[in-house]
């Protein structure tokens, strides 16, 4: 392991808190981000992708812009995400029912506000664009979002597989895309979703509206919705549908604007239990008055749901911010990490207390009556995240009886019923009161380490405790440089001389002997599909894909993976990567094709049996990766050799990085997973308790000591996912 860009201290994974808006009307439910990630979910199905990253937030509905002149083509979204591009001004808002963004992009001002329709399941975001510069602006508006149509636990554990059974049907009349869901069996739900573009007005002769329901042809082989292929040009998009293998939403409209002009767009996203009822709503939204209503009721109706919870605009702060830090696991929130770290229990030793842990847990400790009016913030903040979809289970310890004072469970016990919230206690996603005499130290400790957050009577109010809590995060002025302008290289690449190969497909085949496969790929020309070449023994196995992404597991493929698998073969993410750096000139880039390679860059990749080898040379710098399987442990290689072929003295860095899983998902584990460096060997040791079907296992991640001595420098590790990439890193 070499330097890394910021070094910090071995500990649990902290993340950043993101402020963010609850959208709902009690059935359908969105949760947007302030950079435009979230999700959209409707009676216990998610509508749309999505997956916690507090380091990234890159899920979400977007909506691109892209500037058609030739000399321009510049492409930036409505929200921060996906693109991440630097606006001129920039501005969120939220407020009762209603996210408004703004920002303003070379002459081109956008306003975004986002609804849920009160009296029906479907959510709004009305565009306004405005052209203040000197001269016409044409310009391409194309929306975006992955369908789901099943539970989120169903998706997280085979999105392949459940991507089969969603249709996809573009009605160029009504301007929308319907999707549907076979079912799989006789009683299964076959809800429709919908996706439709409207607009203010359409000059005479314009450019069709275009569709997409295709994610492989949208976004392209090894690229993410931060740069999809779709927005490489003004092309119309391709009006594939039918039985798409990843389905999507996309619409794609031209806009035209003189100077001064301005116009209003809306995108709408609805949702129907049959086929039949969404096409109703396709026909009501597509007149722009019934959307007018919803945008204008919408704040109206969260501030009536307020009211009755007895809530103002500050306590919905408040549970906002508890929100955040709920589905965003915040480190500031949890508890002490020596206590968590300290747990020896999994998820069974919470069922003795009809806690399942299938969901969020909020803990809260109370000793006296003067902390029930905590208790109190936090009821009506429990039913407020109830109505607006979040299910969390509310967990409240309380102290034993003293003799001066009433039982304080008998106290906190009225005070629940008093909210009208006793139907919910002892319930999945409800309320559990427990007296802390009754509850083991070691259940305590395990209560603790699995609680997204964690408050104590003794601090003080709601608002006190998270102001006192909170991580002071800088305010990032600049986002980081576009790839393209990061990755510039410094000296010409070194073009890999051609070799002999048999049955040669143009980008790849059989060496002579026929004893590995041979491909050349670029970021411009990768294989259709990863390819794999499985590395593995009896135990313990890893693939690793033409690009370099790669997925490791011990003894259970599924059930017990080192590192995550996306099973994603469009973006076919890096979960394992390595990185070299050029410490004179900052230029970085990966020995192989992923995550970071230069434009144009051309790497050779030789899969052989129990073996695959990364050819690449950039500035001067020739690097040759191996990878490989011991054959009789469970251990993987990463073998990295490195020539200099420049014509003066060079200062380089060598990188290596996964993300721990110790488990089945990592949504489930990232929170329990515990890093440590050896003392005496500098590895990177990892291991999560809470997985009891594989306690007392221990991952490590090592270099060679010898690679510290050409240096003249010792390595240094991080531990943190949040601190080596970044935000939005």
């Amino acid at each position: 392991m070499g330097s890394v860009p910021s070094v910090q201290e071995l500990q649990l994974s902290s993340y950043r808190a993101f402020d963010l808006q609850l959208l709902s009307n009690s059935s359908y439910h969105v949760v947007i981000t302030r950079t435009g990630g979230g999700y959209s979910q409707w009676k216990g199905l998610a509508l749309t992708r999505w997956r916690e990253d507090a380091a990234r937030d890159a899920w979400g509905s977007f909506c691109y812009l892209r500037d058609r002149d030739r000399d321009s083509g510049h492409v930036w979204s409505a929200t921060a995400q996906p693109t991440l591009q630097q606006a001129d001004t920039e501005e969120t808002i939220f407020s009762a029912g209603l996210a408004t963004f703004r920002r303003t992009d070379q002459g081109i001002a956008l306003e975004m506000e986002m609804v849920v329709a009160p009296g029906d399941d479907v959510e709004l975001r009305r565009i306004r664009i405005t052209n203040h510069s000197p001269r016409p602006r044409t310009l391409d508006l194309t929306s975006y979002a992955e369908v789901v149509l099943t539970s989120a636990a169903a998706d997280a554990a085979h999105p392949a597989f459940e991507k089969l059974f969603v249709e996809t049907e573009i009605l160029p009349t009504a301007q929308a895309i319907v999707c549907s869901r076979r079912a799989r069996a006789a009683d299964d739900p076959t809800p429709s979703l919908f996706h439709l573009l409207t607009a203010s007005s359409s000059a005479p002769g314009t450019d069709p509206v275009s569709y997409e329901t295709d994610r492989a042809r949208f976004i392209g082989r090894g690229r993410s919705t931060a740069n999809p292929q779709a927005l490489d040009n003004h092309a119309p998009l391709s009006d594939s549908a039918g039985s798409v293998l990843d389905p999507v939403v996309a619409i794609r409209c031209p806009v035209y604007l003189q100077p001064g002009e301005s116009t209003t767009l809306d995108l709408i996203t609805g949702v129907a239990s049959s086929r039949a009822a969404c096409a109703k709503l396709v026909q009501k939204y597509q007149h722009r008055s019934n959307a007018d209503k919803a945008l204008n009721a919408a704040p109206a109706h969260a501030q009536t749901i307020l009211t009755k919870l007895h809530a103002s605009a500050d306590d919905a702060r408040c549970y906002a911010a508890l929100a955040s830090s709920i589905l965003y696991a915040n480190a500031a929130l949890r508890a002490d990490p020596g206590v968590i770290a300290s747990n020896q229990q999994g998820q069974s030793g919470l069922w003795g207390y009809s806690i399942s842990g299938d969901w969020p847990i909020v803990l809260v400790h109370l000793s006296n009556a003067a902390h029930l009016e905590l208790l109190r913030q936090l009821v009506r903040a429990h039913a407020w995240w109830r109505w607006s979809g979040l299910k969390v289970d509310l967990v409240v310890l309380v102290a034993e009886p003293q003799p001066e004072q009433p039982a304080l469970l008998a106290q906190a016990t009225a005070l629940i019923a008093s909210e009208g919230e006793a139907d919910c206690t002892g319930k999945p996603g409800g309320i559990f009161l427990r007296s802390q005499g009754q509850v083991p130290q070691a259940d305590v400790v395990l209560l603790q380490a699995v609680a997204r957050i964690e408050l104590h009577g003794s601090n003080g109010p709601l608002a006190q405790q998270l102001a006192q809590r909170s991580p002071k995060v800088p305010v990032q002025t600049h986002l980081p440089r576009s790839d393209a302008e990061a990755q510039a290289p410094a000296e010409p690449t070194h073009v890999h001389p051609a070799r002999e190969l048999q049955f040669c497909n143009g980008l790849g085949g059989f060496s002579a002997d026929g004893r590995e496969y041979i491909a050349t790929v670029t970021p411009e020309r990768m294989t259709p599909v990863p390819w794999i070449n499985v590395l593995a023994n009896a135990s313990f196995g890893s693939f690793i894909s033409e690009s370099g992404s790669a997925h490791t597991w011990s003894e259970n493929a599924q059930m017990f993976r080192l590192t995550p698998w996306s099973n994603d073969p469009v973006s076919d993410t890096n979960t394992e990567a390595f990185y070299l750096r050029d410490e004179d000139s900052g230029h970085y880039w990966s020995p192989t094709l992923l995550p970071c390679a230069s434009p144009g860059a051309s790497y050779v990749v030789r899969h052989g049996f129990g073996y695959s080898v990364f050819e690449h040379e950039e500035s001067g710098i020739a690097s040759e990766l191996t990878v490989f399987v011991a054959h009789d442990a469970p251990v993987k290689f990463a073998l990295l050799k490195l020539c200099n072929r420049s014509d003066r003295e060079r200062r380089l860095s060598a990188t290596g990085y996964v993300e721990w899983v110790l488990g089945d998902e990592r949504s489930k584990t990232a929170m329990q997973v515990i890093t440590e460096r050896d003392a005496d060997s500098g590895a990177v040791l990892a291991r999560n308790p809470y997985n009891t079907d594989f306690s007392g296992r221990t991952a490590f991640f090592d270099v060679d000591g010898a690679a510290d001595t050409s240096a003249g420098a010792a390595s240094c590790a991080c531990g943190d996912r949040a601190a080596f990439l970044g935000l939005h890193g």
